[in-house]
């Protein structure tokens, strides 16, 4: 397995700098959204050619990403969310946190990594999982090993 951290030591991806500056825009970013449920908020931290990616390989732009974002935010009305977990290598940011709906809902689990270019987010890539299908999901894993053994 090839690691762009292992094998490009110089690379970007291990740069120390803005590592700091980029927690902080993250981190300013997701308290304005959490804490008023104000897209425009996260908009601002936005830049202009900004993708969203998804697991299945779908992309969307800013506006696509925003007006999904919005659309959420009016089913999950009251959502709590509690990040566990916020650290930065370069110009990467990874957001781990876990969120649930005040009234017993379902809980997730989402891993957001973001790429901030020129003090914006430019680039975001989001997997999003179900607790309650977190021992299914790992049957996969499971079959993986035994058919090794």
């Amino acid at each position: 397995m090839k690691s762009q951290f292992i094998d490009n030591p110089g690379g970007p991806g291990n740069t120390a700098c803005m590592t700091t500056e980029n927690k902080s825009i993250v981190q300013r970013a997701l308290a304005g959204l959490i804490e008023t449920g104000d897209v425009e908020t996260l908009a601002q931290f936005l830049s202009d050619d900004f993708v969203h990616h998804r697991p299945d390989s779908t992309t969307s732009t800013r506006a696509q990403w925003l007006a999904a974002v919005r659309a959420a935010l009016a089913r999950t009305g009251g959502m709590q969310v509690e990040v566990l977990h916020l650290l930065a290598d370069g110009d990467h940011v990874v957001v781990h946190s876990r969120r649930w709906l005040p009234d017993a809902g379902p809980e997730i689990v989402v891993i957001d990594i973001l790429r901030i270019h020129d003090g914006l987010i430019s680039e975001v890539w989001e997997i999003i999982e179900p607790v309650a299908h977190a021992a299914a999901n790992l049957v996969w894993w499971e079959s993986a090993t035994a058919d090794r053994a």
